[in-house]
């Protein structure tokens, strides 16, 4: 027997859009109700296996119901656009997977599901209707299964006319009565008032049906009941009526509509796929067809002379990509695999073999070609190969265009910037990734890539922004990696020692405070502490017990002594374990530790670093601090200097929203806190205390971040009355700052992303959510975005000067970390005053602001006197 599977499509989309969390794609298209729908429905074809698949619509037009009775569906919430956007896409889909598309004027899905079952039973074809609503269950017989989804759409239960009766106790059929008894809010078919689930299914089993119930009236027990039943006769028919599922609804059905479906295209359903950036659904289709690779040429060398004449062959333009062995640890660092693409031709160079025989000779040859400044290089994430011809003395000249960095700055929201993403995304192409050769296969698109990158940049007004920071950028940070930062180890083991005893004594005094001994890194025996032993007040649950997470223990500080010593374990533990004994592991050979800078990961823009992470070794207690203890320059007489911008972010406000009044404070060189706090405490500056300061800073920085009165009555401990006057006063004396945040939230809306000075654009899709919670983050991220993104292209702007104008004056001094608005640089000391200034100069002058950037500088024998 042939199988049919009928999708409700509005009642699964409707469950996985309110089962899934808000997502979206780059271009802020809304897609849960999507990507939970077709979850759902591979599922279901794993399991059912069948011959065709038809999917019903319900349309706009009013149906015979809403003509019959005005106020069906009443009431009803109307459909969030997040959802309704996303309806013509997954119809759109479903065409490209053969799926056919039921919906008809005048009738909603359900029946046109009635009808197309009942059709489908006639012609001797088994049915799976799957669907979250229950009312389809009076469709259920012999030959059609009801699947209703449950949780969402992640599980199911299977009804046919059996498994009904088992349950339920009554027919199918039989169930249209009970919904006409009990009536349905959703629908707003108003049955019999007073009568319940309970009672309907109690009054069908007995009578049978809604008329033999009401020709019964007089020996149903309840005088209540009967009132009501006896007052609403005419309804309880109607209801019936209402509840009924439509079988007859006049559409040309054919053996082959529930035969079999057409054909998969399978190309198109990978490219929508793609842009709507669904990569766990796209893969569920790899093995059915992928991207036709038999006109792409695949070359493979393996020996010196074959490399040679390859290199010597090469002109204008060359395509590169590589594999990296070991590329977290320097010293290991060596370059296994070098692949060239040109259109339709991939050549792999294995140069790891060849250089293991021919070692200076295969070094030699790679310098002849990366020296040669004639030819320009195209080359896929090329910071780490820099790296690796750095550690050989290789300089790269002629190195143009990097494809992963350009293809971040057009969306910083990826998670991946693989070659095969940007063909997936560029090409529409998804080449087979099992194939030996997929790297040279990759390779091959390089070109095409790069020609729609570079024109996409440009379309987009960030050619300033590649050319003149990101791309030179990479030279510094590879530069960075190489140099490294040199380790006192014998502090690092002091302060192990030290950090055991912290966390020891630490640890005693929260027993003796609970009492008893416990795990303290034990959410659930620290919830039982807390909560039951020490009976202070439960502010969250989670499925496992009391939450004991950082912002309940922050709402619990001034509730027990236990709290903070909690909160100082917590801290004290990780950094041992992170930086402490971490950095232990990730020194290297030659004593120092060589951090990866990630170009390509946040969406603001910032730097990140990993292996270790050096930009967030916490430093809110002393023990934190004084990690940086370990940090030392080079050699003994060197001193490392940290030039710092002075509160970067609010300058680059007042710039941004042109505000004369903070513009004004930072050219007199008034302590913006502190006349911030004199302005909205309405006191002289002198008078200012310093809890009037540190509140005035919050509005600050409150300000820069979106920050709400809520919230900021949280951070300050205050009303949020007392946070909304505080709020408005900055307001009122900044006036151009509020007409900033108001305009960039407005931009954002229409346009869905923000820019920053230099055109760094963020795409903010939350800031069209129809839910307020994800709204309001959308809002605080268009205020912030292009405050903090302006930030991150100052200082890289700042770091590509200073590394020129050091390598420009032939100083040996060096730039050896960035963290957040920091530079830090390990310094000769018969250089120490030149590059003092030097460096101040290029920071100072990274850009033009309508106010000047102002630089700390400090210097000192380890990062924490630097600081």
């Amino acid at each position: 027997m042939k199988k049919l599977l009928i999708l409700d499509s509005n009642s699964l989309m409707n469950r996985a859009f309110y089962a899934l969390p808000p997502l979206t794609n780059s271009d802020g298209i809304n897609t849960n109700a999507i990507y939970g729908f077709l979850n759902m429905l591979l599922k279901m074809k794993d399991e059912i296996n069948p011959d065709s698949i038809i999917a019903t619509f319900d349309l706009k037009a009013p149906t015979f119901r809403h003509k019959e009775y005005s106020e069906y569906k009443a009431g009803r919430n109307k459909m969030p656009p997040e959802l309704a956007e996303q309806f013509p896409i997954i119809k759109e889909l479903f065409e490209f997977m053969g799926i056919k598309i039921f919906q008809v004027e005048g009738f909603e899905a359900d029946d046109l599901i009635g009808t197309v079952s009942k059709f489908a039973e006639n012609n001797d074809t088994e049915v799976f209707i799957v669907t979250g609503d229950k009312d389809a269950l009076q469709l259920a017989s012999d030959k059609t299964k009801v699947v209703i989804t449950k949780k969402g759409v992640s599980e199911t239960a299977v009804y046919d006319k059996k498994n009904f009766m088992d349950e339920f106790e009554i027919t199918p059929d039989q169930f249209i009565d009970v919904k006409g008894l009990m009536g349905d809010k959703s629908d707003n078919i108003p049955g019999v008032p007073g009568v319940g689930e309970k009672t309907a299914f109690k009054l069908i089993k007995e009578y049978g049906s809604i008329e033999e119930v009401l020709k019964n009236i007089d020996k149903i027990p309840g005088k209540k009941l009967k009132e009501n039943l006896e007052n609403n006769v005419e309804q309880a028919i109607f209801s019936k009526k209402l509840a009924t599922i439509m079988r007859e609804v006049p559409i040309e059905l054919s053996v082959d509509d529930i035969a079999s479906n057409n054909k998969e295209n399978i190309l198109e359903i990978k490219k929508m796929l793609m842009k709507l950036e669904m990569k766990s659904i796209l893969s569920k289709f790899k093995d059915t067809e992928v991207s036709d690779q038999s006109n792409i040429e695949v070359k493979i060398i393996d020996t010196i002379e074959e490399m040679k004449a390859l290199f010597l062959e090469k002109k204008n333009r060359i395509y590169i990509d590589y594999t990296l062995t070991d590329a977290s640890i320097y010293s290991k660092l060596e370059l296994e695999y070098l692949i060239f693409g040109e259109e339709n031709i991939g050549t792999i160079i294995h140069f790891k073999e060849i250089s293991s025989k021919n070692n200076e000779e295969a070094l030699k040859a790679l310098r002849n070609l990366m020296e040669d400044e004639s030819i320009n290089k195209v080359i896929h994430d090329g910071k780490n190969f820099v790296t690796f011809l750095n550690k050989n003395n290789i300089e790269i000249k002629g190195f143009d265009f990097d494809t992963a960095i350009a293809a971040y700055l057009i969306d910083s929201s990826k998670s991946k910037y693989e070659i095969l993403e940007l063909v997936n995304y560029y090409i529409g192409e998804n080449p087979n990734e099992e194939d030996n050769n997929i790297k040279g296969i990759l390779c091959s698109y390089l070109p095409e890539i790069y020609e729609k990158l570079k024109e996409n940049l440009h379309k987009e007004n960030m050619d300033k922004l590649y050319y003149e920071v990101e791309h030179p950028l990479i030279y510094v940070l590879s530069f960075m990696e190489s140099i490294g930062f040199n380790i006192n180890k014998g502090m690092l083991d002091e302060l192990q020692v030290k950090f055991r005893k912290e966390i020891d004594e630490t640890q005693k005094e929260i027993y003796k405070l609970a009492d008893e001994e416990f795990n303290i890194s034990s959410p659930k025996q620290l919830g039982k502490i807390l909560f039951e032993k020490l009976d202070l007040p439960v502010f969250k649950k989670t499925k496992t017990g009391y939450s004991t997470n950082q912002e309940v223990l922050e709402k619990l500080v001034n509730k027990h002594e236990i709290i903070p010593k909690v909160m100082y374990y917590r801290q004290i533990t990780k950094i041992n374990s992170t930086y402490v004994e971490g950095l232990k592991n990730v020194i290297d050979q030659d004593g120092r530790i060589h951090s990866n800078f990630n170009q390509t990961v946040t969406t603001t823009g910032r730097l990140s670093s990993t292996e270790p992470n050096l930009q967030n070794i916490p430093i809110k207690y002393e023990m934190g601090r004084e990690i940086r203890k370990v940090f030392i320059p080079m050699e003994e007489t060197d001193i490392l200097v940290s030039c710092d911008y002075s509160q970067i972010e609010l300058r680059v406000l007042a710039h941004i929203a042109g505000d004369e009044n903070m513009i004004d404070a930072f050219e007199h060189h008034s302590d913006i806190h502190t006349k911030t706090a004199s302005e909205v405490f309405k006191v002289p500056v002198e008078e200012v205390t310093s809890l009037m300061r540190s509140r005035a800073k919050a509005v600050n920085f409150g300000i820069v971040y979106g920050i709400s009165a809520f919230s900021l009555a949280e951070d300050l401990k205050i009303t949020k009355k007392e946070a909304e006057e505080y709020m408005a006063i900055y307001l009122e004396r900044y006036p151009k700052i509020k007409e900033y945040l108001e305009n960039v939230v407005k931009e954002a809306e229409e346009k869905g992303y923000v820019l920053t000075i230099l055109n760094r654009r963020r795409f903010i899709p939350e800031i069209k959510s129809s839910n307020k919670i994800v709204k309001a983050l959308g809002d605080r991220l268009a205020m912030n975005a292009p405050i903090q993104g302006s930030a991150a292209d100052i200082i890289k702007l700042a770091m590509v000067n200073v590394y020129n104008k050091l390598n420009e004056k032939n100083l040996k001094s060096e730039l050896i970390l960035q963290v957040h608005d920091e530079l830090i640089l390990n310094v000769k000391k018969d250089e120490f005053e030149e590059v003092k200034k030097l460096v101040a100069h290029e920071m100072e002058n990274a850009i033009r602001l309508k106010v000047a950037l102002d630089v700390d500088v400090n210097f000192g024998d380890t990062w924490y006197d630097a600081k």
